[in-house]
């Protein structure tokens, strides 16, 4: 099998890059490198998902599932200056960029950790959880981000997903109506879906 951006420790080589972006109105710099996904620009569903996202009018920490370099959590977290947002990603190297994109950017109320899917997740009552699912890691891991992700929000809390309808919209669809009850396609765009379910 060969290794892909879900890996704990890629073992690919390092080559960071730096570049310049806007996201919800900031600027951000961020450093990226190799063995994370994404790595040249903020990819279209990320984007998607940052610029679709309403931001919850209950309250509680937000939580980003497989933050990568972190421009979902980070463009939350200056976005809902007044709640933490945690992020998270089975890889080690991911992890150490979102930290040092972080710093680079002041960006304090963020809270950056290891985590296979949610299983190291402490908290729970999260007001909003968002993630651009890791596909290539199949979909049994995607499925335990769901079901995961469904025991940590709060009541009236909302999981995010974006997907590509090739990649698995209508399963990913199917599986949050049995598991939230409802399965609310917010946005479409070139062929990425952004899903959103409240947990009542």
């Amino acid at each position: 099998m060969t290794e892909h951006y879900y890996s704990k420790n890629p073992h690919v080589k390092s080559e960071p890059r730096q570049w310049q972006t806007t996201l919800r109105g900031k600027n951000f710099n961020f450093t990226t490198d190799a063995g994370v996904f994404s790595k040249g620009e903020v990819d279209f569903g990320s984007r998607l998902l940052i610029d679709t996202f309403q931001v919850p009018s209950i309250e509680g920490d937000i939580l980003d599932v497989g933050c990568g370099y972190g421009p979902v959590g980070l463009s939350l977290a200056a976005l809902c200056v007044d709640r933490t947002i945690q992020m998270i990603d089975i890889n080690e190297r991911a992890i150490s960029l979102s930290r040092n994109n972080a710093e680079r950017n002041g960006i304090e109320n963020v809270i950056v950790y290891s985590s296979d899917a949610l299983s190291d997740v402490k908290a729970g009552n999260f007001a909003s959880i968002l993630t651009n699912p890791p596909i290539r890691a199949g979909k049994e891991t995607v499925f335990k981000i769901y079901n995961q992700s469904y025991e940590k929000l709060a009541a009236e809390g909302e999981l995010w997903v974006v997907i590509q309808k090739k990649q698995g919209a209508p399963s990913t669809i199917e599986k949050l109506e049995e598991l939230f009850g409802n399965a609310e396609i917010v946005e479409k765009n070139k062929g990425y879906y952004i899903i959103k379910s409240k947990k009542h």
